[in-house]
């Protein structure tokens, strides 16, 4: 994993702006409607190479391709895995801490009932989960090769998040679904890395399910949930290098009270268990801004680093350089060394085709701004 001598590095978590055209074939595949391949294959090819150069722009260091290929960060899974059944939906949970507040969600529903990608109804697995062939990722890895990035990472589902996102319909228990889930991601994980690119595993279930599928269940039940999707996700990597991956948690990539989240102190400890060498964390938002001080009372291990969310994916306001700087210093400060922290975003700018809160010209504000304050914080802590 790329780390520097000499400056901060910036990379971000993964999806980027689709353009319209894009979203609506996404939304349309997603809903099992008929969408013309050589159509989307045009449009995704397009679409990533327009992403790569913004990005390349905007200064990014460690970048991908945007995430053009996907209609969301995990329900793409359903086109490239067996199992999951169009028609047969799955019933996610409300945010518990969205349903506190029934007037903030008069406020959002309405843009809501419009996504063109409903990720609260997944397709439900409804067979047994497999993965088919790695036509798909093998094309999307092809699109970044020679990108021009310093280095280039590929984003990947935790078997966590389909299995919570994802009705089991099929398997005896949600364990036996989540290792069947894992063993099938191990093939997306190992062919990722097998293009030489960087891993990265979206996990916000590590974090989030606390105030979703467990809101209404103890503390030490949600982290027993945490420690079952680490050992699903070391499964996935055997054999796999941690230098080569990094793990992605968050609590939800919404705007909302957030007054449920589970503090990064309470499950800190569970995370340094992923065979992993960085954590992407979210730590710009209004609600977690303060937990960096978390990794002086429990240290980050020596094998890891920390890319720190300095940019929020929530908000269109654009952080001061001198924000983004101040909170790469705090987060330095607190690992202990500068060249063990990358500054990143707090999630991806549109995690489901066309839902995204921030619009897109100021999504490349925002990477030039997070550019603009690496820089500085680096000629204070280098």
């Amino acid at each position: 994993m790329l780390t520097s001598d000499d400056r901060i590095l910036t990379t971000h978590a993964g999806s980027l702006p689709r353009p319209k055209a894009l979203v609506e074939l996404h939304g349309r595949r997603s809903r099992d409607e008929p969408v013309d391949t050589d159509e989307l294959r045009r449009q995704v090819e397009e679409a990533t190479a327009a992403s790569i150069a913004a990005q390349l722009e905007a200064g990014i260091d460690i970048g991908n391709g945007g995430e053009q290929a996907r209609e969301s960060f995990f329900t793409y899974v359903s086109h490239r895995m067996t199992g999951f059944g169009f028609g047969d939906e799955s019933h996610r949970p409300l945010m518990a801490d969205l349903a506190d507040h029934p007037d903030f969600l008069d406020l959002v529903l309405p843009r809501r009932q419009h996504a063109p990608v409903d990720l609260m109804r997944a397709p439900a697995a409804i067979g047994a989960v497999a993965y088919r062939d790695t036509s798909e990722v093998d094309e999307e890895c092809r699109l970044v090769a020679g990108a021009g990035f310093r280095e280039t990472f590929m984003t990947a589902a935790s078997p966590g998040i389909v299995a919570a996102a994802m009705d089991n319909r099929h398997y005896p228990s949600r364990e036996e679904y989540l290792r069947a889930i894992a063993a099938a991601l191990s093939t997306e994980y190992r062919a990722i890395t097998d293009h030489g690119l960087l891993l990265q595993i979206d996990a916000p279930d590590l974090a989030l399910e606390r105030h979703t599928l467990f809101a209404d269940r103890p503390l030490a039940e949600f982290g027993e949930w945490v420690e079952l999707v680490i050992g699903a996700i070391n499964m996935s990597l055997a054999g796999i290098d941690p230098a080569q991956v990094r793990l992605h948690v968050c609590w939800g990539n919404y705007e909302g009270p957030h007054t449920r989240d589970v503090p990064l102190e309470d499950i800190l400890s569970l995370l340094y268990e992923a065979h992993v060498g960085a954590l992407v964390l979210s730590m710009a938002n209004p609600r977690h801004a303060h937990e960096y001080r978390c990794f002086t009372r429990n240290p980050l291990p020596g094998n890891m680093i920390l890319i720190a969310g300095v940019i929020d994916t929530t908000t269109n306001y654009v952080e001061h350089r001198e924000v983004v700087a101040a909170r790469l210093d705090r987060a330095a400060q607190a690992i202990g060394d500068p060249h063990r922290v990358i500054a990143g975003t707090d999630c991806g700018f549109d995690t489901s085709a066309g839902y995204g809160a921030v619009a897109p010209s100021v999504v490349w504000e925002k990477l030039r701004s997070l550019r603009q304050g690496a820089d500085l914080a680096s000629s204070r802590l280098f």
